[in-house]
């Protein structure tokens, strides 16, 4: 029997470019499952309270976003890791110096 895979949501603003690359590079190691969404109310896929509950880990991309997520899903992110990767929205979708930056965020897959 194989161990559940590990649940990764990344967030940003507009779920636009970084968190869906994030979600993207990730979704390719063993073991992982990510989704993304973002903080407006004009997101591709806009943060719920949902995908809160169903990571293992949660990822935003700014200090501005953490914030965000706190003051709404208080009560969700209760017993949840949550962590600022400190990625500036200076990026486009699978830029490779996105892509390098989030693979140096997660070394146990990326040495």
């Amino acid at each position: 029997m194989s161990a559940l895979p590990t649940r990764l949501l990344f967030i940003c603003s507009r779920n636009k470019l970084r968190s869906p690359t994030a979600e993207a590079v990730l979704n390719g190691i063993d073991g992982v499952e990510a989704i993304s969404a973002g903080t407006n109310n004009d997101s591709e896929t806009p943060l719920s309270g949902d995908l809160i509950e169903w990571a293992d880990a949660i990822y935003v991309m700014e200090r501005q976003h953490q914030k965000k997520v706190t003051q709404k899903f208080r009560a969700q992110l209760k017993d949840k890791d949550l962590h600022i990767l400190g990625i500036a929205d200076d990026y486009r979708y699978m830029d490779p110096v996105l892509v390098t930056l989030i693979k140096r965020k997660f070394p146990r897959w990326f040495g």
